[in-house]
C-alpha cells in the first residue's frame, strides 16, 4: 500500500496534516526532492489502513517541505510466496527501473531510517479521489501502456485500479509496486487492454538499451542485486529477453488467475 491510502482516506488528525503540508513546488528538480526524502526530518502524521504499518508523515529541511509515505520494513505482513522484509526493496528496485527506462511514473522513494527502523519513504501525491484505472481506461489508453509494459517486466503480482494515481496536473502515477521482481510468474493486474498488440518501437528501443545496462557487474545490476536476490535478478533478465524477442503484449494465462482481488 502506497499514497492510495492517503488520497483516499486517512485518519483524523492524517486528514489534517494533508490540508497543511504543501507538495515540493514545481521548480523542485527529482534530485532535490530525493535528497528531501532521504535526509531531511522525517516526522508522523497519522499512520493510515492497512495491513501492514504505513504512516502519513511530513518530510522537511530549510528550504523544503512536504507529505510522504513511511513504511517501517518491521511493519510488513509476511506473506508466504515473497521473503519477510523485501517489499520495501523490491519498491525502491522497480522506482529505479523506471527512472532508467523513462517510464511508468512512479512517485520518488528513498530507503531510510525513521521512527520505527529502516523503511521506505514515498513522495506523498495529492490525488484526484475518484480518479483509478477503471476511469481512465478510454481517455488515457496512450498513458497506460508503460505501465502495463513495466508491469509485465517487473512480474507485478498486485497491478490493482486503485494503484493508478491522476494529480492535479493530470499525471497518471503508478504506486504500490512492493509485490514485484518475483522468480516465479506471478503476475496479476487489471491492464489487458494490451495483450495480443504489438509494443510500440520507442519502448521496444527503450527495453533494448536497458538489456545492454543490466548485464552482470554492470552498475544497475550491482545496485539491483543489494535490493534482490540473484533468482529475482535472473528472472528480469529473462522476462526482458521474452518481451525484446517477441515483440508484443502476452495474453493472459489461461491456467492461473491473473487479476488481483479486489480489483480496485
Amino acid at each position: 500500500m502506497s499514497p492510495t491510502s492517503a488520497s483516499r482516506g486517512t485518519d483524523a488528525g492524517a486528514s489534517d496534516q494533508v490540508s497543511s503540508a504543501p507538495s515540493p513546488p514545481r521548480t523542485a528538480t527529482l534530485e532535490r526532492i530525493v535528497q528531501l526524502l532521504a535526509q531531511g526530518h522525517l516526522e508522523l502524521a497519522g499512520r493510515l489502513l492497512s495491513s501492514n504499518a504505513i504512516f502519513l508523515a511530513t518530510v522537511e529541511d530549510a528550504e523544503l517541505r512536504t507529505l510522504a509515505i513511511y513504511k517501517p520494513r518491521r511493519g510488513e505482513t509476511p506473506l508466504w510466496d515473497f521473503p519477510d522484509g523485501s517489499l520495501g526493496l523490491r519498491e525502491v528496485g522497480a522506482y529505479l527501473l523506471s527512472r532508467v527506462l523513462g517510464w511508468p511514473l512512479i512517485p520518488p522513494i528513498v530507503l531510510r531510517a525513521g521512527p520505527y527502523g529502516v523503511g521506505t519513504v514515498q513522495l506523498y501525491i495529492d490525488a484526484l479521489p475518484e480518479a483509478h484505472y477503471f476511469v481512465l481506461r478510454d481517455e488515457r489508453r496512450a498513458d497506460l501502456l508503460p505501465v502495463a509494459l513495466f508491469d509485465l517486466l517487473t512480474n507485478n503480482a498486485d497491478r490493482k485500479a486503485g494503484h493508478l494515481l491522476l494529480d492535479g496536473w493530470g499525471r497518471i502515477w503508478a504506486i504500490d509496486n512492493a509485490l514485484t521482481f518475483h522468480a516465479e510468474p506471478k503476475l496479476r493486474t487489471v491492464i489487458w487492454d494490451f495483450a495480443g498488440e504489438p509494443i510500440p518501437g520507442a519502448y521496444l528501443e527503450d527495453l533494448r538499451a536497458l538489456q545492454t545496462r543490466l548485464k552482470p557487474r554492470s552498475a544497475l545490476s550491482r545496485t539491483l542485486a543489494k535490493l534482490l536476490s540473484r533468482r529475482d535478478l535472473a528472472a528480469l533478465r529473462c522476462r526482458l529477453e521474452a518481451l525484446v524477442q517477441e515483440g508484443v503484449f502476452p495474453p493472459p494465462d489461461p491456467t492461473r488467475r491473473q487479476v488481483p482481488w479486489p480489483l480496485v
